[in-house]
């Protein structure tokens, strides 16, 4: 691949991003998605991420081991699964350039997600959990994470229907994301977006993933979240925006 140094230097920010938010800060990880497909073809960094994330997800499992209620990843993924699968087939037939306003729109919808759970932080406890919200939500984040990577705001709702305490909360989200992202290793291959290369590249940011880690745990916890969490999605928000023009 042949890449820039401003590409390699939003490879590794992203990398520390991605990091960051497997390790105890959700939410974060929205950034990187457009951050990612300003500077690299939409596909492209969709499939860098990818590699990434999966590579996040190991150090996230090994923290969380124990801390996962499997009933809830068994619940969900079926519908997850077919989402992926209708994501599949919908990248097989858009266009890079029709992909960057998509990802665009998929990622200040999320937003508007997160922004929507925030705000009702005190009623969580009243969000319904009917099997028919697991199926959609499900459905629904089995699309967004194979089309944009970007289905954590939607689990997030999940798992809050879900009534899990914190630790558990985590750790339901992380093993559910090492399983699916494995899943979309095939199709992301099948559809020329994951390769040997990027994969080269992403191996190649494990320091930046575990920096990112590490600060997640002990550094970035000291700052109040909210105002963290506000600012990266403004900054994400400013970022999808720019791929809708």
């Amino acid at each position: 691949m042949d890449l820039s140094f401003i590409d390699w230097v939003t490879i590794a920010f992203c990398s520390v991003i991605m990091g960051a938010s497997k390790s105890g800060l959700p939410g974060l990880s929205i950034l990187a998605v457009p951050l990612m497909a300003n500077v690299f073809d939409t596909k492209q960094s969709t499939g860098l991420l990818l590699g990434i994330l999966i590579l996040g997800d190991i150090f996230a499992i090994i923290y969380h081991r124990e801390n996962a209620k499997w009933e809830y990843i068994f619940r969900v993924l079926p519908a997850a699964l077919c989402g992926i699968v209708a994501g599949f087939f919908a990248m097989k037939v858009v266009t890079d350039e029709q992909l960057k306003p998509i990802i665009g729109l998929i990622v200040l919808a999320m937003l508007g997600v997160n922004y929507w759970r925030m705000n009702r932080e005190n009623e969580d406890k009243n969000i319904p959990a009917p099997l028919w919200l697991s199926l959609w939500l499900g459905f629904l984040a089995g699309v967004t994470t194979m089309m944009a990577n970007a289905a954590g705001p939607v689990m997030i709702i999940y798992l809050i229907a879900m009534r899990l305490p914190k630790m558990e909360f985590v750790g339901t989200a992380a093993w559910f994301f090492f399983i699916v992202n494995w899943i979309k290793v095939p199709f992301s291959i099948n559809l020329g977006i994951m390769s040997w290369e990027s994969l080269k590249v992403d191996f190649m940011m494990l320091p930046f993933i575990l920096i990112g880690a590490i600060c997640g745990y002990f550094v970035l916890k000291r700052i109040p979240q909210k105002a963290f969490t506000t600012a990266a999605q403004i900054l994400a928000a400013a970022a999808a925006i720019k791929l809708l023009f």
